[in-house]
């Protein structure tokens, strides 16, 4: 059995690795010949399809979503971790509460950044929106990822920080997060993908406007829904 499982182990990291080269490279062959300056336009007009827009207004996104998102993840996963009592009944309701909202789609997300960001708080179809609807949607991520990474750091480094006269505030931001920070940024980049490759909220949301964006209130398109509306058309 151990053989057949190492085998299986191996078959499966090759599979996977020659996956990621063959998609690598059949993007490359096809893409790099097409690849032109005038694709780098700040216009965009009929003759020159530039992605020069939806590559600033996808980054710009990317920015604001995760200067929303992550500081709310990490220290909601600070406190269900270092703070909170075991057992309690808030913990269980924030635990549940993201569970949830990390299994819901992403379609219910834009219809609710369109009736309460869009409508109710007055923004419109806007960056600012769709902004605060990605945030919304890779919390729960966020705050798992988090959650696991402070989780694996031992007790022992608590308790020597502890005895050294450190309070848990210090104890926190000296050690406990320090040492969980490559867990912490792998959530983060999680969170890159899913906000880069995002269509269905950003409809709603964003709009579908293709040109380069002039603050966080004007409409715009990303590279996933420029993609798609090529597609489209």
């Amino acid at each position: 059995m151990d053989w057949a499982r190492f085998l299986l182990t191996w078959a499966a990291g090759i599979f996977t690795l020659f996956m990621l080269i063959y998609m690598v490279g059949f993007i490359l062959i096809r893409g790099i010949p097409h690849i032109k300056p005038s694709l780098f336009s700040p216009a965009y007009t009929v003759d020159n399809q530039s992605l020069f827009p939806a590559l600033v207004t996808t980054l710009i996104m990317v920015v604001t979503t995760l200067v929303i998102a992550v500081p709310f993840g990490v220290f909601t996963a600070i406190y269900l971790v270092e703070y909170s009592k075991r057992g309690s009944r808030l913990v269980q309701v924030i635990r549940m509460t993201t569970e949830t909202l990390a299994g819901i789609p992403s379609i219910v997300f834009g219809l609710f950044g369109y009736i309460f960001f869009a409508n109710l708080l007055g923004w419109r179809r806007s960056i600012l929106a769709g902004c605060s609807t990605l945030a919304i949607m890779i919390l729960p991520l966020i705050i798992r990822t988090t959650e696991e990474s402070l989780k694996s750091i031992p007790d022992s480094y608590r308790e020597g920080s502890f005895s050294l006269g450190a309070g848990r505030l210090r104890t926190v931001f000296r050690v406990i997060l320090p040492s969980a920070m490559p867990g912490i940024f792998a959530g983060i980049i999680l969170a890159v993908g899913r906000i880069v490759g995002e269509t269905a909220a950003l409809v709603y949301t964003v709009g579908n406007v293709i040109k380069m964006p002039d603050g966080l209130f004007s409409q715009g398109r990303t590279l996933a829904l420029h993609v798609y509306q090529l597609a489209v058309e």
